[in-house]
């Protein structure tokens, strides 16, 4: 993992207090302010009362249920087959008399060998 640089940080978000170019900007922006609310007044709308209907008239939040599957069928024990030790398989190994061995062709090829005439066309890279 590599490490970022600080415009990557995740403290320090929030933004600090509202600093206006001068006083006569600040001035006004509260003079705007007080407007608005008046106005809001006229109209009969009460932002924060209305917040706050909605706020307690809503439902408390409650999670889905989680539904897993195979959740809702019934337990059943695991099957026992008995107790027992498996026996280690006889080595595989050739006893007939057709192959005369093996040879290597290319790249690791393992080839088998029936004839001697095949053993000598091997040696020989032939194919």
């Amino acid at each position: 993992m590599h490490l970022e640089g600080p415009w990557l940080s995740t403290t320090g978000k929030k933004k600090g207090k509202k600093k206006f170019a001068s006083a006569e900007h600040a001035r006004k922006s509260r003079d705007l302010d007080e407007s608005w609310r008046e106005l809001q007044k006229k109209w009969g709308i009460e932002a924060e009362e209305k917040k706050r209907k909605r706020a307690m008239s809503a439902e408390p939040y409650k999670s889905p249920a989680t539904n897993y599957r195979g959740s809702d069928l019934p337990k059943l024990p695991s099957r026992d087959t008995g107790g027992g030790n498996a026996t280690l398989a006889p080595a595989k190994v050739y006893t007939g008399t057709k192959v005369k061995g093996i040879a290597t062709m290319h790249k690791s090829n393992a080839v088998p060998i029936f004839s001697d005439e095949q053993a000598v066309d091997i040696s020989r890279m032939r194919r």
